[in-house]
């Protein structure tokens, strides 16, 4: 009787299993198409990369630095010359590192020329991983603000040059003595007096260089006050 009862159910179970072997083999085939989608769409990611790595940002990285060194060989040329030469190579080349050193190198030569509005232009266009060689064009472009009399564009400039400049004993202070400098041209006495005390505070080795301690400057701002 025991047998007689279990025999109608085996044909239900036989189905459940087959249906289930069914499923998981469709699950397998679309798991499979997926990963080979997912896989090609690496390989062709991949295959760009190279591509563009190789057949272009290496090249042109290459020949920027070549037109970089060229100008630089050449450089017993006049400013204008110079300056021209360097430009060509930063418009041109303006992703590129060699691009980028040669749009600060023209505004050097652009700001020893006296094109102090030309310069600000090309030292927008330099950036630099270095912090040093990125807070000194910072510097520059706050001389070139201060030369056009663009006095918050210069303070701004140089706020930029010490943040990126913070801890260097050379840069910092150098950057919040062109601040005070700027702050005392607009009249704004308490903000020069801040200067020069963050300079005595953070950097108390900096000397001036021109006989004139920190603690004078002090003094003359709070008697300024």
């Amino acid at each position: 009787m025991a047998s007689s009862n279990q025999t109608p159910e085996q044909p239900d179970q036989l189905e459940n299993i087959n249906n289930r072997l069914t499923n998981l083999g469709r699950n397998i085939e679309t798991n499979k198409k997926a990963m080979g989608i997912a896989m090609g769409a690496i390989l062709v990611v991949a295959c760009l990369t190279f591509a563009w790595l190789y057949l272009y940002k290496i090249p042109t990285n290459n020949k920027a630095m070549e037109a970089y060194n060229k100008v630089e060989l050449s450089s017993m040329m006049n400013d204008s010359l110079s300056a021209a030469q360097y430009k060509k190579v930063a418009d041109e080349y303006s992703s590129t590192a060699a691009g980028k050193l040669a749009a600060l190198s023209a505004a050097e030569t652009l700001y020893n020329s006296g094109k102090y509005d030309e310069a600000a232009k090309y030292l927008k266009k330099f950036s630099s991983s270095d912090k040093v060689l990125d807070a000194n064009a910072q510097i520059l472009l706050g001389d070139c603000y201060v030369n056009l009399k663009k006095y918050d564009d210069a303070i701004s400039a140089f706020k930029t040059a010490e943040k990126k400049g913070k801890g260097n004993p050379q840069i910092a202070p150098r950057a919040l003595l062109k601040q005070a400098v700027v702050y005392d041209e607009q009249k704004k006495y308490n903000d020069a007096l801040n200067c020069y005390e963050s300079i005595k505070k953070d950097y108390p080795e900096f000397t001036l260089g021109n006989g004139i301690s920190i603690d004078s400057y002090i003094e003359r701002e709070k008697a300024r006050l």
